[in-house]
């Protein structure tokens, strides 16, 4: 991966953030930080992440927590740098699908190196799966799993879609920032004759609306583009 790689730290504390962020940042990667789960979910919504590195004593939400969160939900790579230096933390932290495990303080060589090897796992593994459907699409507060055809919040609440919506929600996600027809949408989800005027996607998109928007009204997540269609704008991460 390029060195311009996009890393995100999550620690509260902001000495050890700065001195992660000057390190990164002088080896050429694009550096951000959050200081709990809550604002690393929505950093990671509006921007993309190609490594989190992470602290497990977080206010909130664990670090162990967020790290089977974010290999439920992304393909982003996970290093845990934790100042507890319990064995117990670190092979939990790798089963639950960190990639790596530092203890602080770290030595800032083998940070860059570990850094490093992590973002190549992350390409060679994104380049392996290119061109296949995904199996989960996480977007704002929601994790899609076309597996399984189950929606839920990322606090794990299921919301029930129907079969059309859920065709709808999963054709319009996997392609984010398209603009799709009517005619498109009828076909992928209904693939049956249908009249010029039938206006049945409008209905099943304002329905969908009313389970994912956090105001239908005023549509974040899908779209309208007048005359063309319908758009996915949500970031998939």
């Amino acid at each position: 991966m390029h060195e311009s790689a996009s890393i995100l730290i999550v620690d509260d504390d902001p000495r050890v953030s700065r001195v992660l962020t000057r390190l990164l940042t002088a080896a050429g990667y694009t550096v951000n930080t959050a200081r709990n789960g809550s604002e690393m979910r929505e950093f990671m919504t509006a921007k993309k992440t190609d490594l989190v590195i992470l602290d497990l004593q977080l206010p909130g939400e664990h670090g162990l927590e967020l790290t089977r969160q974010l290999q439920r939900t992304t393909k982003v790579g996970i290093i845990i740098v934790s100042g507890t230096g319990d064995n117990v933390d670190r092979v939990v932290g790798l089963e639950g699908g960190a990639d790596d495990y530092l203890s602080k303080p770290v030595d800032e060589r083998e940070l860059l190196a570990r850094v490093r090897s992590v973002l190549r796992r992350v390409t060679e593994s994104s380049q392996n799966s290119e061109g296949t459907e995904l199996d989960i699409l996480c977007f704002c507060e929601w994790i899609l799993d076309t597996t399984s055809h189950e929606l839920k919040s990322t606090s794990g609440e299921e919301t029930i879609l129907t079969s059309h919506e859920f065709e709808l929600l999963k054709t319009l996600a996997l392609s984010p920032n398209r603009v799709m027809s009517r005619d498109q949408l009828m076909d992928r989800i209904a693939g049956r004759g249908w009249m010029p005027n039938d206006r049945s996607i409008d209905v099943l998109v304002g329905k969908l609306r009313k389970k994912i928007e956090e105001n239908p009204n005023k549509p974040s997540i899908i779209k309208t583009i007048r005359g063309a269609g319908y758009k996915f704008t949500a970031r998939i991460l």
